[in-house]
């Protein structure tokens, strides 16, 4: 396939220069073929020729020709998020229901005039950052019309108020970008979801998405000082303050409405000075049970390390080189303005009464240097393999693969998780074959864990889809059984629809019913998300 580096992908995340070569995808069909007894082959990505769809319903009118497209390959390329089963379709050449359009505003004003427009002809509207949505949230819905709408234009940081250590920031900023404009103050967010390399502030905060510290600030809600969304019905922007009891906020009603309001422009959010100092070490457990129970007291003493991730034997094995036979602990600490030395020192001595063995050579403390280095530990192993996606390596060689996420209290863990692996190894065991389930920590709070588990095996080649319904509803189902959330920060989209509403009072959804009448009339925004 011809690599254009401006393109978006057509069956990974990111551009085309993403995608895994043809070299990448016939030693992975070898390994499988390998796993299996018999030759599985790696048959050909599609080409930008291959690609059929149907004409586009819509005529652009033209005070927006110049942000509008309805060429073949960008219609085909915003038609799919990141879930696993829509990059599969994308590698099939399945473009069953893309856009009409694809526009692309390059200002507040020109984005008042497309969806202007998108209101008053009655398009289906998708506000569309990174596509990186794993829940269906910018794929097209049925609808007679459909306008897509890429942020990207908007994506400079706009101010710094270097006093209270914010920055106002367009909303269609992608992470590396906007680090990389704030590094020249001295200042960075330090948010990194998985999605980093593509995602953007805009979906961050539209899907209440976390990023990459285990501890203390993670949830994009902890960022966000003051928000500015434009709906059908005029401008709503909210005042920017540390904090207020001022009745409901405003901004909580931005944050997680996953497009179905308006159009996130922009938003001051907490920066914080470059870290300097930082400390890190890695440690093994026995058993799941007893490293969950330490990160349980090390998280309660409130020391805050910024990555705290507990690895269960399986997920250690698989993305940190363990042995299968022990949880992994990732133990990290920093700061802009102190030796973190002892903070580790303290956790360490917990980790060692608690039944912990500190993984050797892993401690390493840094003073003087922004560099966070690669020692070649476990840790380092991990943090590799945390941020991006090698999405696309196993596309058409049958198997199936996804995660899913959620939060639990800590009274509630161990019967939790038992329940989980239960429901969602028989559903495995009844439908793949060489499957597995793991689980690690992704986030940690006083209160309770995030855990995240992955699964895989393989399937029958284009049955897929089918397959992983049957895994996904058992795990949709088990989550919401033993009392944990539908999603911590996937979000909702089209994919976690019942199982928010199972998780979320009936009263509440009706009020907010309400509010999205009066904010979007006719409901052109992400239909079939939330409403």
């Amino acid at each position: 396939m011809n690599r254009e580096p401006a393109r978006k992908s057509l069956w990974t995340w990111g551009t085309t220069e993403n995608e895994p070569t043809d070299e990448q995808r016939r030693h992975a069909a070898a390994a499988v073929s390998a796993m299996v007894g018999s030759e599985v082959v790696a048959v050909a990505a599609p080409t930008p020729e291959s690609i059929e769809l149907p004409a586009s319903r819509v005529t652009v009118p033209e005070h927006l020709h110049d942000i509008c497209a309805t060429d073949t390959y960008t219609r085909a390329a915003h038609s799919i998020g990141g879930h696993p089963m829509e990059l599969l379709r994308g590698f099939r050449g399945d473009f069953t229901n893309p856009p009409d359009v694809v526009a692309r505003p390059r200002t507040e004003e020109d984005l008042e005039r497309v969806l202007e427009w998108c209101a008053d002809q009655g398009h289906a509207t998708i506000p569309y950052g990174g596509g990186t949505s794993v829940v269906y949230g910018v794929s097209p819905p049925d609808s007679e019309s459909i306008v897509t709408i890429v942020m990207g234009g908007l994506s400079q940081v706009l101010d710094i108020d270097e006093t209270s250590r914010a920055a106002r920031i367009q909303a269609g900023v992608s992470g590396p970008d906007l680090e990389h404009q704030l590094r020249s103050s001295g200042h960075t967010m330090r948010f990194f979801p998985q999605s980093f390399p593509w995602s953007t502030l805009g979906g961050w905060i539209a899907t209440r998405a976390a990023g990459h510290y285990a501890t203390g600030p993670t949830h994009i809600d902890d960022f966000v000082e003051s928000t500015r969304m434009l709906t059908p019905e005029g401008w709503m922007e909210s005042r920017r303050l540390p904090g207020s009891g001022a009745g409901p906020s405003p901004d909580r009603l931005v944050l997680g409405s996953e497009g179905t309001l308006g159009l996130i422009t922009e938003a001051w959010v907490r920066i914080q000075k470059r870290p300097v100092f930082r400390a890190k070490a890695s440690a093994e457990f026995p058993t799941m049970e007893t490293a969950a129970e330490a990160v349980r007291q090390i998280v309660q003493t409130k020391l805050w390390p910024s990555n705290l991730r507990l690895l269960d034997p399986v997920e250690s094995q698989k993305s940190a080189g363990g042995d299968g036979s022990h949880a992994l602990l990732i133990l990290a600490f920093e700061s802009a303005d102190f030796s973190q030395h002892a903070n580790l020192l303290e956790v360490t001595e917990m980790v060692e009464r608690l039944g912990g063995s500190i993984t050797s050579g892993s401690m390493r403390v840094i003073d003087e240097s922004d560099a966070v280095g690669d020692d070649g530990s476990a840790a380092g192993a991990w943090r590799k393999s945390f941020t991006g996606v090698n999405a696309g390596l196993i596309h058409g060689l049958g198997f199936i693969t996804d995660t899913f996420e959620t939060a639990i209290t800590w009274d509630n863990w161990p019967a939790f998780d038992a329940h989980v692996r239960a429901e969602v190894g028989r559903a495995l065991e009844s439908t793949l074959t060489a499957s597995w389930l793991s689980c690690r920590f992704a986030f940690v709070y006083p209160d309770g864990p995030a855990p995240y588990y992955t699964f895989g095996g393989l399937g029958t080649t284009g049955g897929e889809q089918a397959q992983w319904r049957i895994i996904k509803d058992a795990a949709n189902r088990a989550v919401i059984e033993a009392g944990g959330t539908i999603t911590h920060h996937h979000g909702v989209g089209r994919l976690h629809r019942e199982g928010w509403e199972a998780q979320s009072p009936a009263l509440f959804r009706a009020g907010l019913t309400a509010v999205k009448d009066r904010l979007d009339p006719t409901g052109i925004l992400n239909p079939g998300v939330f409403f």
